[in-house]
C-alpha cells in the first residue's frame, strides 16, 4: 500500500472514532438515563459534555496539529480516546459519566481536523476533492455502524459496551499508522494561545450550562443567569482577545475568504439541524413510539446509507461543477424530508409518516456534505489546512452543542409528538437558512473545464 492509501486510510479510521461515538450515544441515551438516572437533561449531557469539549478545544487542537505535527497529535487523541472511552464505560453515576464524556470530547478534538489536515497536506490539490469525498463516505460508516450496533449491545447486553468497542479501532490504527513514521520538524511552529482556548471553553460552557438547566432551575435562578452572563461575557472577550492576539487560536483573517466565511455561516445551521433533527428522532422512537434501542438504530439508518453510497459521487460533482448549488440544495432537499414528517400522530407508524421522510433526509445530506467541506477548505492555503479544518468542525460540533441544549426551550420537557412535530419545523428552519446563505455566499471556483478546481477540504 502506498503512502497516500495509507494515509486515507488512517484519516479515515481516526474520524471514524470519534464519530461512531457521537453516532452511537443517540441510542443509548434512554438505557444510560435509566440506569444512572437525571431525566433529560442528563440525556443531553451526555451529548453536549462531548461536544462542548469537542467543539472548544478542537481550534486549539488544530493549532497543535499544524505546529506539533498530525500524525503526533493523532497518536496522543487515540491514547486519550481509549482511556476516557474506558472511564464512560465503568462509570458508576451519572455525574462521574458526563465528566468521562467531557474528557472524552477533549481526546476527540485532537482527531478530527488532524485526520483532514493530514489528507491536505499528502494530496495534491487536485485530487483532494475526490479524497475528502471518500473520507466523508467512509467515516459516514460511523453512523450507519453505530446506531445499528450500539441498539444491539444495549438491547443484548448492556449500554456499557457502547464505550467498550471504541478500543478495538483504536488498536487497529495504531498499529497500521507505524509504517508512516513520525513527522518532519516544523521550523514555523507558532506560539499556542491558551487564553483564547480557555476564554472559548469558559464561553461555551458556561452558555451550554444555562440552555439546558433552565429547564429544572428557570432563567431567574442565579443558577441559570451568572453562568450565562460569565458565558456570554467571555465569548465576547474572545472575540475581542482573537483580534489583538499576536498568534491567535482562531485567526480571523481566514474569514476574509469569501467561501470560508459562507461556508461556515452555513455550516452553522445546516449542523444545527443534523444534531438537533436526528436526537429528536432517536428519543422519540424510544420513549414515545415505543421502539428498542434495536429498532430505533434501523429506523434511522437509511440517511447514512445514502450519505455511503452517494456522497463520494456528489463530492466528485461538486469538484466538476462547483458547490454552490449543492449546498444550496442539498439543505432544502434535508428540510423537505423532516417537513414530511410532521403527519406522525399519536399512532405512529413509521413506514408511512416517518421513513418517506427519512429517505428523503438521507438524499439532502449526501448531496451536502461532501461539497461543503470541499467548498470551505479550498478556500484555505494548505499550509493552515490544520486550523482550518479546525474551524469549521469546531463551528460545525458547536451548532450541535447548542441545538441540543436548546432542545428544552424547542420541545419543552418531553418529546411527545407536539414536541417532535416543534422540532421538525425547528430543524427545517435552521436547513432552509443554511441554504439560502450558502446561494448568497458560496462562489464556485473558476477553473476550465480542463483543469480540476484546487479545492481542499473541511466535522
Amino acid at each position: 500500500m502506498d503512502r497516500r492509501s495509507r494515509v486515507l486510510v488512517v484519516a479515515i479510521v481516526v474520524a471514524f472514532i470519534a464519530f461512531l461515538d457521537g453516532a452511537v450515544i443517540n441510542v443509548a441515551l434512554p438505557a444510560i438515563e435509566a440506569e444512572l438516572g437525571g431525566g433529560l437533561a442528563l440525556q443531553q449531557w451526555a451529548v453536549d459534555a462531548y461536544l462542548l469539549t469537542l467543539g472548544s478545544l478542537i481550534l486549539l487542537a488544530g493549532s497543535l496539529s499544524d505546529s506539533y505535527g498530525r500524525l503526533r497529535i493523532i497518536r496522543i487523541g487515540l491514547y486519550g480516546f481509549a482511556a476516557t472511552s474506558v472511564l464512560c464505560a465503568m462509570a458508576p453515576d451519572g455525574l462521574v459519566f458526563v465528566i468521562g464524556r467531557g474528557l472524552q470530547g477533549t481526546a476527540g478534538a485532537l482527531l478530527v481536523p488532524s485526520s483532514l489536515a493530514l489528507i491536505i497536506a499528502t494530496f495534491p490539490a487536485a485530487q483532494q476533492g475526490k479524497a475528502i469525498g471518500r473520507w466523508t463516505a467512509w467515516t459516514t460508516v460511523a453512523f450507519l455502524v453505530g446506531p445499528l450496533l450500539g441498539g444491539l449491545l444495549v438491547d443484548l447486553v448492556s449500554w456499557r459496551l457502547v464505550f467498550w468497542i471504541n478500543l478495538l479501532p483504536i488498536a487497529f490504527t495504531l498499529v497500521f499508522m507505524h509504517a508512516l513514521g513520525r513527522d518532519a520538524p516544523n521550523p514555523a511552529k507558532e506560539r499556542i494561545d491558551w487564553l483564547g482556548a480557555s476564554l472559548g471553553v469558559v464561553g461555551l460552557g458556561g452558555t451550554v450550562f444555562a440552555l439546558i438547566e433552565q429547564g429544572r432551575f428557570g432563567w431567574s435562578s442565579p443558577v441559570v443567569y451568572i453562568p450565562l452572563v460569565v458565558g456570554l461575557a467571555a465569548l465576547i472577550a474572545f472575540v475581542w482577545w482573537e483580534h489583538r492576539a499576536p498568534q491567535p487560536m482562531l485567526p480571523l483573517s481566514l474569514f476574509r475568504a469569501r467561501n470560508f466565511a459562507a461556508g461556515n455561516l452555513a455550516t452553522l445551521f445546516i449542523y444545527a439541524a443534523f444534531s438537533l433533527g436526528p436526537f429528536a428522532i432517536t428519543i422519540f422512537l424510544q420513549e414515545y413510539a415505543g421502539f428498542s434501542a434495536t429498532a430505533a438504530g434501523l429506523a434511522t439508518l437509511p440517511p447514512t446509507i445514502m450519505i455511503v453510497l452517494l456522497g463520494s459521487w456528489f463530492g466528485g460533482l461538486s469538484t466538476r461543477f462547483g458547490p454552490r448549488i449543492f449546498m444550496t440544495l442539498g439543505p432544502i432537499t434535508v428540510a423537505l424530508g423532516y417537513l414530511l414528517t410532521l403527519t406522525v400522530t399519536t399512532e405512529v407508524s413509521y413506514w408511512t409518516q416517518l421513513l418517506p421522510g427519512i429517505i428523503v433526509m438521507g438524499l439532502g445530506m449526501a448531496m451536502t456534505v461532501a461539497p461543503l467541506t470541499a467548498a470551505i477548505l479550498g478556500a484555505v492555503d494548505p499550509a493552515r489546512a490544520g486550523i482550518g479544518s479546525a474551524v469549521n468542525n469546531a463551528v460545525a460540533r458547536i451548532a450541535g452543542l447548542v441545538a441540543i441544549a436548546s432542545i428544552g426551550v424547542i420541545v419543552g420537557t418531553q418529546l411527545d409528538v407536539t414536541g417532535f412535530h416543534r422540532a421538525a419545523i425547528a430543524t427545517a428552519g435552521f436547513l432552509v437558512i443554511g441554504g439560502i446563505v450558502s446561494w448568497i455566499g458560496i462562489r464556485n471556483p473558476v477553473h476550465t473545464a480542463a483543469t480540476p478546481a484546487p479545492e481542499p477540504a473541511r466535522d
